[in-house]
């Protein structure tokens, strides 16, 4: 019986297409890479909701303005709108502020304007002012009685408004108060202001008392100057509107300081004396004491009370009146009861007092 053959000492080569032969080191690699992928992403996303949470008490945290304060937000998007919030000191980082910013980008765009933020205002509180909230309003207002150079003068002192501005026409701008945001030009305030008379004007004109002596709106315009110089007592501006309209329908000068002095400070509505004997006997188109009739043109801005008294007077014959004292006037329709009340007056003057309106 033939020995059997003892076994070789070497293995046979490893069959390359028997890859379920490698299946322990083949699935233990994948296994790994799954682990490190899941842990990888545990990684993330407890940096995301760490960082979730950290925004989150970012967004409700009071921030470093310590008292109420307007500041301008520059055109030029978020890191521009973040980065004049951080220098005024309303927010703490610029960077935060625009994350929050991107993150809650879909309740709105941040716009460009001048806005009031109060103390200690958190960054949800920044970010709703800057996509609702109304624009700081700044306000300038045209008193009655102003000349145009006075308004032109008011407009060009206003900071918030921007540009330059001539001297409009006399009588165009209707005294009132105007709002306005940060940047708007001076021009466009004057405009507003413009048709705001023009409007008013018509309205008077419209609903006029029949028979005035006046045959347009301008005259009506240039007479409620006239009373709006006259007297500061809302009461007594149809009284005084009746006295000059009964003068213009008798021919009578009208006779009215404010004129005079209008034309004696070039228009600027303010005199540095009293109104003299040598002013009233000056030889110029504005000296109704000199020339009958309304004056050529408007000698300041009258408001709407004084439109209105024009356009529909007290019913009254008096033809003069004079300063009674009191910051009113007595009126008389006798030239007679007029130089009384004249000398009741004169009484309590200097002895150089001028003239008074209303008749010498």
């Amino acid at each position: 019986m033939a020995a059997p053959t003892p076994p070789s000492s070497s293995a046979p080569p490893p069959d390359p297409d028997k890859d379920w032969d490698d299946g322990p080191s083949f699935w233990g690699g994948l296994l790994r890479g799954l682990l490190w992928t899941l842990l990888w992403f545990a990684i993330l996303g407890g940096a995301a909701v760490g960082t979730g949470i950290w925004l989150r008490a970012q967004w409700d945290k009071p921030g470093p303005l310590p008292e109420a304060k307007a500041v301008v937000v520059p055109h030029g998007g978020t890191t521009a709108a973040a980065d004049a919030l951080k220098a005024a000191g309303v927010i703490q980082n610029a960077t935060t502020f625009e994350a929050l910013s991107w993150a809650t980008f879909f309740d709105g765009s941040i716009r460009a304007a001048e806005f009031e933020f109060p103390p200690k205002a958190t960054i949800a509180d920044v970010l709703a002012i800057l996509r609702t909230a109304k624009p700081v309003e700044h306000k300038i207002t045209i008193v009655e009685g102003l000349t145009a150079k006075q308004i032109a003068g008011l407009l060009m002192a206003s900071e918030p408004a921007t540009g330059l501005i001539a001297v409009p026409p006399e009588g165009s701008a209707l005294p009132q108060t105007y709002a306005f945001e940060r940047g708007m030009a001076r021009e466009a305030i004057l405009r507003r202001a413009q048709a705001a008379m023009d409007k008013e004007l018509a309205a008077a004109w419209a609903g006029r008392a029949p028979n005035l002596p006046l045959t347009s709106p301008r005259d009506l315009l240039i007479l409620a100057t006239i009373v709006e110089r006259e007297t500061a007592k809302p009461d007594e501006r149809p009284h005084i509107a009746a006295v000059y309209l009964n003068r213009l329908r008798m021919g009578m000068k009208l006779q009215a300081d404010p004129t005079v002095a209008y034309e004696i400070s070039g228009g600027s509505g303010v005199l540095d004396h009293k109104l003299n004997r040598a002013d009233l006997d000056s030889d110029n188109p504005y000296n109704t004491y000199q020339y009958a009739g309304l004056p050529p043109g408007p000698i300041c801005s009258p408001g709407v009370a004084s439109l209105r008294a024009v356009s529909r007077p007290m019913n009254s014959d008096d033809l003069y009146f004079v300063a009674d004292g009191s910051g009113g006037h007595a009126f008389a329709r006798t030239v007679e009861a007029h130089l009384r009340n004249v000398t009741r007056w004169r009484a309590m003057q200097p002895a150089d007092a001028a003239p008074v309106s209303g008749g010498r």
